[in-house]
């Protein structure tokens, strides 16, 4: 697990764009024996399935403003992708994603765009997804193991781990509950409530 956080986070130290921290970990990665590949996307598995919470869909549909299985899933990379120490707040705790700096920053500028008549939306660096982050495995492995078919994912799943995602259908870990309940958001969800202006 150490080594999975160490490369995840100098990926975001040894770049400046999203592209360039990709072809950072794809390098690092083709450097590594195809059973460390397999184990960076077991790892990947089990910290994005950790997020695949009711709780957490919540948190991606009320901050983002919209919802869909492939977003939710999206949203979960790129919040994996900030580090171990953000990660870890929000798996023990959905409702903190609302205090985390990055996304409190995310939706300032929303703001502003909104206050400046602009159009409400991020750039493609800014924007709380980061799909292509999930994939960055898929090279690497092919490349180590002159495999032209055949995936990482495969591997995992050949070792008894299913991944949650990608998501077929919204089958979630906790409990199911109606987003529009003002009075379940203010129980469950109290900080992301409150930032939303909801009340009991």
């Amino acid at each position: 697990m150490d080594a999975f956080w160490e490369l995840v986070e100098r990926s975001d130290r040894e770049s400046g764009t999203r592209r360039e921290r990709l072809a950072w970990l794809e390098n690092e990665l083709s450097r590594l024996p195809a059973e460390e590949i397999v184990d960076f996307k077991m790892w990947w598995c089990s910290v994005t399935g950790r997020l695949c919470t009711w709780d957490m869909y919540a948190v991606y549909c009320c901050t983002v403003g919209w919802g869909s299985l492939n977003g939710f899933e999206y949203f979960v990379s790129w919040l994996v992708s900030l580090g171990r120490e953000p990660f870890e707040r929000v798996a023990e705790c959905a409702d903190e994603a609302i205090e985390l700096p990055q996304l409190l920053r995310l939706l300032e500028i929303l703001r502003a765009r909104i206050a400046n008549g602009e159009s409400p939306s991020w750039s493609e660096e800014e924007e709380p997804n980061f799909e292509l982050l999930g994939h960055v495995t898929l090279g690497p492995y092919r490349r180590v193991t002159g495999l032209d078919t055949g995936s990482p994912g495969d591997a995992v799943r050949a070792r008894g781990v299913h991944p949650r995602f990608p998501l077929i259908e919204l089958r979630l870990g906790g409990e199911e509950w109606d987003f529009g309940d003002h009075t379940e958001m203010v129980r469950r969800l109290p900080r992301l409530a409150r930032h939303r202006g909801i009340s009991q």
